[in-house]
């Protein structure tokens, strides 16, 4: 028991966040309850309204988790609509839920509510060896049975809305068929490669020809260099500020004994135990038989101190570790209840305490080891000090010197010359930045917000500094341009060398797939003609050396038309001749065939369950309003421009 409750303290926080918490992390306690009638109301669930500030909350706690995962991510990412929508998406599909359990009338019992406390191995940590609940552990963490209780009541009430399609789907038999005979059907193919570099030597442009593929506009985009400029920018961060600052040595030692305990190793202990159970709610009699085989016990080990470990085995009442001959590990102060930890650390190593009562029950005690309790001496934490200090220090002066940055860069917004001095940082120079930064590493100068300030037509016409921009957490840039170069057309001369590397490509691509055809043609009138390569076997489930491209085209023809030939593109590779020949006779384990169609199940079982969920959205007619709407436009206008290239 005592093991158990000690080992598990970081089981019981991922326990309570994974489990109890999730449905409450975005709306917030509230926000089951509470629906506001504020002016920015960003969406509409029948005729609930959501607001923008709960919008703004449950989106502030995706960035915030989100950050604390990964704290170099751009923060101006967050910003882009397709993860705004993301955060209100959630949003509403907690209020929709929550109405449609309310509607349907669904509830909980609370003996349900008990079982799955008292049963599900993923509560144990929570239950006293008896079941209940243990409040000691709940209160430790800011909760009490009450909320436990009312939490799990809302988080399964919700769950059935959606969970009573899911488990109630059973996908249509001839759809479970066409799935089991896409993964599982097996084809002998034959096929063979036409690479583009095999006709290269054959080619050889002329300079009209080269000119006309120089001034075709489908070749634009890859003929025009992109927007860029010469930037200056100046950076305040907290590792600057963490450089200047000094820390006497005197204030180095005050701050070690302040500190005293960080430096410590706090002292462990090592006992057995044997536990013989009396609770607080046994009769006088029970407890007084406890005391007496407690006694008997402790008479025994008196005399043969050896036999504790045997003796454990064959009488503690504590399963946890009499199946260890008493042994509890290390353990430290505050692992165990108060009368048991008095009693551990009043032994010498090797002593057996005598009776020792708590609420659990009589123990017998003895002790197996101590570690720790070593004070790190002064120089050998010094730097760690140190730095800690610097960073104190660093920490409190940032506050004020980002508020200078940022009223500085504005208020003097045609030069950075004046806010680098006055803070004394250095004007950073950085020629070819581009707007668009694609693969290339522009560091701090590769944040969207900041290109998108620094590039915005009034500010670099004017050259002015662009706002203070938040690129990383205490960092803090602004930036203006130099010197402006707009996306141009690159002259034919600094363009000739490319201009004939992408002719001789798409010329070899356009002999490759001609020869290819060609030979289709001659190879299904004369059979015998046919220089392909033996037959493989492709399926989905025995991908082998053959392109991805290859595979779905042999695939693809329909079984009615075999034996078939095709052509299919392999984009710069080239192009591939195929010939499908027959099926093979399918070979299936029906273990196999048996696990495909539970698969394909649960993915049916989760289809359905978003039908409903959209359906749901339309009968509470989900409405999104105001700034809610312009996200989700320009989130739906991102993902048409991203399908289309």
């Amino acid at each position: 028991m005592f093991e158990f409750v000690r080992r598990n303290t970081r089981i019981l926080q991922l326990i309570l966040v994974l489990l109890i918490l999730p449905s409450f992390v975005l709306v917030g306690m509230e926000g089951y309850s509470q629906f506001t009638d504020g002016a920015g109301t960003v969406a509409k669930v029948g005729k609930q309204k959501v607001s923008q500030q709960e919008w703004d909350n449950a989106h502030r706690n995706f960035v915030e988790r989100q950050r604390s995962q990964r704290p170099d991510l751009d923060i101006s990412l967050f910003d882009q609509p397709e993860v705004k929508q993301q955060s209100l998406d959630a949003l509403i599909r907690e209020y929709v839920l929550l109405m449609a359990a309310n509607d349907q009338h669904l509830t909980v019992p609370a003996g349900r509510i008990m079982r799955i406390f008292a049963n599900d191995p993923q509560f144990a940590a929570l239950r006293n060896p008896d079941g209940t609940v243990n409040k000691a552990l709940l209160e430790a963490r800011g909760m009490s049975p009450l909320q436990l209780e009312t939490m799990l009541r809302q988080e399964l009430t919700v769950a059935q809305v959606l969970g009573g399609v899911q488990m109630s789907s059973h996908g249509a038999q001839q759809s479970t068929r066409a799935a089991v005979d896409a993964l599982f059907q097996v084809r002998d193919v034959q096929w063979v490669k036409f690479e583009p570099k095999a006709y290269m030597a054959q080619l050889n442009p002329t300079a009209e020809q080269l000119q006309a593929f120089y001034k075709d506009p489908a070749n634009a985009a890859w003929l025009t260099t992109p927007e860029q400029a010469d930037v200056q920018y100046v950076v305040l961060d907290l590792d600057t500020l963490k450089a200047r600052v000094s820390v006497s040595d005197d204030e180095l030692r005050r701050s070690y004994k302040e500190n005293i305990q960080r430096y410590s190793t706090p002292e462990e202990r090592r006992a057995s135990h044997i536990l013989i159970k009396a609770e607080a709610s046994a009769s006088a009699d029970e407890k007084k038989a406890a005391r007496a085989k407690a006694e008997q016990l402790l008479a025994q080990l008196q005399k043969n101190p050896a036999q504790f470990a045997e003796l454990a085995r064959k009488n503690s009442d504590d399963p946890g570790s009499g199946a260890n001959g008493g042994d509890l590990d290390f353990f430290a102060r505050g692992d165990m209840v108060k009368p048991f930890e008095e009693a551990a650390y009043g032994l010498k190593p090797g002593q057996i305490s005598g009776l020792v009562e708590s609420e659990f029950g009589f123990h017998i005690i003895q002790l197996t080891g101590v570690r720790g309790g070593e004070t790190k001496p002064f120089e050998a934490v010094r730097a760690e000090i140190e730095d800690d200090a610097r960073k104190q220090l660093a920490q409190r002066q940032y506050a004020e010197a980002a508020e200078k940055f940022t009223n500085m860069v504005y208020e003097q917004s045609d030069s950075l010359q004046p806010v680098a001095d006055e803070l004394k940082l250095p004007v950073q120079t950085a020629n070819g930045v581009l707007r668009q930064p694609g693969s290339k590493d522009q560091g701090d100068l590769s944040n969207r917000r900041l290109l998108d300030t620094l590039f915005d037509a009034t500010n670099r016409s004017k050259g002015h500094n662009t706002e203070a921009v938040e690129v990383g957490t205490n960092k803090l840039v602004s930036a203006r341009i130099v010197k402006y170069r707009p996306a141009a057309l690159m002259p034919f001369d600094q363009a000739q060398a490319q201009v004939r590397e992408r002719w001789m490509t798409a010329q070899a691509l356009k002999a490759a797939r001609a020869d290819a055809e060609q030979k289709m043609a001659l190879w299904k009138q004369s059979p015998e003609k046919a220089a392909l390569p033996a037959a493989v076997q492709m399926s989905r489930r025995t991908v082998f050396a053959q392109p991805a491209a290859v595979l779905n085209a042999a695939l693809r023809v329909p079984e009615a038309q075999l034996p078939a030939w095709t052509v299919v593109s392999l984009g710069d590779e080239g192009v591939a001749l195929l010939k499908v020949n027959k099926v093979v006779p399918l070979e299936v384990k029906p273990e196999e065939l048996k696990e495909m169609q539970a698969q394909f199940g649960g993915y049916w079982a989760r289809a359905e369950a978003d039908a409903y969920y959209r359906a749901l959205k339309r009968e509470y007619k989900v409405e999104y309003l105001n700034e809610g709407k312009s996200v989700v436009e320009k989130a739906t206008a991102a993902q048409k421009s991203a399908s289309a290239l």
